[in-house]
């Protein structure tokens, strides 16, 4: 259909009279099951961990006790500089390769393939973590009364469990409008609350705390894809990275120190709010960090002096009308008659505009149903209510790693603990990063594939290159697997898998299903639209 000609809805027909999935926010209906992922203990495993995350920053809280440890993601952070990956050579050898292709020798033809390769991808680096000790009291903590769990609905973390008759509670969530990480630590007891707070990372980097009592971290990711076992700080040359963790302290009787030079010491609070907010120097994929006028620790200190003196209240109250007005457009409700499920409330939450925690021993209760729990036991009850759930957390977890102006979401999404990741952490093109966003039009997230947009555009202007170095060809191509360089060439590896030019036309996919499926004509004007015919190569 051409532009400017009438567009005709044709309805379904109509439904049988049989009752079926719902999709609306009915109140006269039955009330779904709440939306939460609970633990019933502290994780002993990063998988364990709870995921947060506003697209930019993320974090996975482990919940411990004694010991809290929130492991943390900035998504810019990448070895590597903008360079050529394509092999110059390549073209020559494939030739070779299409004639032992035609010749049906296609074990030689593999062999042969190899000298098509590039250089291979970049790494996806952890920005570091920041680490609670609690006072030895917490180690006979009473287990009995320890909860965890991941709240769907409104994007926090909360923890809770007893020393003694003391009640402690600990809140997290990721700000997507204040652009922070974002702790609450509280007790029910006055002036029971201590601890030491720090912030670290495994890559090269320095700490410090400045006048205004913030842990400053400053560092660089490696400039090279590091090779097997060596120093990561023997190459600093590549992004660099500052994290500023900032600290509220309820008044009243309570002391703050600092110990060498880069942790914060607090005894005898009520509470205590922790701010931890990151930028890079990362300006773009054909930007070298070197060359890259962007102050990652000026950016920084900007983004905490606007929220460093924000009552906890009113930061809980932006981050939960930003993150609500995505998530609360779709409802999903499979059944009929739901399963109880017991301790169907975290005390402690239900007032976004509360500044603490008012909670006693007897209001924790021991009978939660933990989530793993619930996974053993669908095999034989079906539970409905598990597939909601997890129906809504690859929402959730999509709204979390890709937003507006972010990087699209990687082989982890925007999670990774380690310098040298599984597969690099690095988006793959042959179906993992497409499967991500796989939920963004069904689920109603429209936005969340913004960044994919903007990563096929510049995927289009590097794969350019590799089809006219690698195939002699116009148009552009993109392979297995990229990074946030945007790799386009072969990967170096075994060509049955790196030697795969598909990735850019799958891809170009999701352009053509965002039309058909919201008929947004405007697409057809934007430039990401235009690398669709790009796509289309000859020699």
């Amino acid at each position: 259909m051409e532009d400017g000609e009438d567009w005709v809805l044709v309805p379904y027909p109509p439904e049988k009279d049989y009752w079926s999935p719902s999709f609306s926010n009915d109140e006269d209906k039955e009330t779904t099951q709440p939306l939460k992922l609970r633990f019933s203990e502290p994780a002993k495993h990063w998988t364990d961990a709870a995921p947060i995350g506003n697209g930019r920053l993320g974090a996975m809280v482990w919940g411990g006790v004694a010991t809290e440890t929130l492991q943390l993601n900035e998504d810019t952070l990448w070895t590597g500089v903008p360079g050529n990956y394509a092999n110059p050579d390549a073209a020559k050898a494939l030739p070779q390769v299409r004639d032992l292709v035609d010749k049906g020798k296609y074990p030689e033809a593999t062999e042969a393939a190899f000298k098509l390769s590039g250089n291979p991808s970049d790494i996806y680096q952890p920005l570091g973590e920041i680490k609670l000790e609690f006072d030895d009291s917490h180690v006979a903590y009473d287990v009995k009364t320890y909860q965890r769990e991941l709240d769907l609905d409104t994007a926090t973390v909360k923890v809770k469990y007893c020393v003694g008759d003391v009640v402690f509670t600990r809140e997290h969530f990721t700000s997507n409008p204040d652009r922070a990480i974002v702790t609450k630590i509280s007790s029910s007891k006055s002036g029971s609350l201590s601890f030491t707070v720090s912030l670290d990372s495994k890559l090269h980097h320095h700490s410090y705390v400045n006048a205004e009592n913030q842990i400053i971290m400053e560092g660089s990711c490696p400039g090279k894809r590091p090779q097997p076992k060596t120093d990561l700080n023997d190459n600093p040359k590549g992004i660099q990275f500052t994290a500023i963790l900032g600290i509220q302290i309820s008044d009243g009787v309570r002391v703050l120190q600092v110990l060498d030079d880069k942790k914060l010491k607090v005894e005898g609070s009520d509470w205590v709010v922790l701010l931890l907010v990151a930028s890079s120097s990362f300006d773009g994929p054909f930007i070298k960090p070197v060359d890259s006028k962007k102050d990652p620790t000026r950016e920084s200190l900007d983004a905490m002096n606007l929220i460093r003196k924000t009552l906890y209240s009113d930061l809980y109250a932006h981050h939960l009308d930003d993150y609500q007005k995505l998530f609360h457009r779709v409802s999903l409700q499979l059944s009929k008659t739901s399963m109880g499920i017991k301790g169907d409330r975290f005390h402690g939450m239900d007032n976004p505009n509360s500044s603490g925690i008012e909670s006693s021993t007897n209001e924790i209760s021991s009978d939660l149903v933990s989530t793993a729990e619930r996974v053993k036991s669908f095999k034989t009850d079906e539970d409905p209510s598990l597939v909601e759930l997890l129906f809504q957390y690859g929402r959730y977890l999509l709204i979390c790693c890709s937003r507006p102006g972010t990087q699209p979401s990687n082989l982890q999404g925007i999670w990774n603990k380690d310098v040298e990741p599984a597969w690099d952490c690095a988006p793959h093109l042959n179906i993992n990063l497409q499967m991500n966003y796989w939920p963004s039009l069904s689920g109603n997230l429209r936005e969340c594939q913004e960044p994919l947009f903007d990563y096929i555009s510049v995927l289009s202007t590097n794969g350019s290159k590799t089809a006219r170095v690698n195939y002699e060809c116009s148009g552009w191509v993109a392979h297995q697997v990229s990074d946030i360089w945007a790799k386009t060439s072969p990967d170096r590896g075994d060509p049955v898998w790196a030697f795969w030019p598909m990735g850019g036309a799958w891809l170009c996919t999701h352009l053509w299903e965002h039309f058909t499926y919201t008929m947004d004509k405007k697409i057809k004007h934007t430039p990401c639209w235009k690398v669709v015919h790009l796509l289309c190569w000859t020699g």
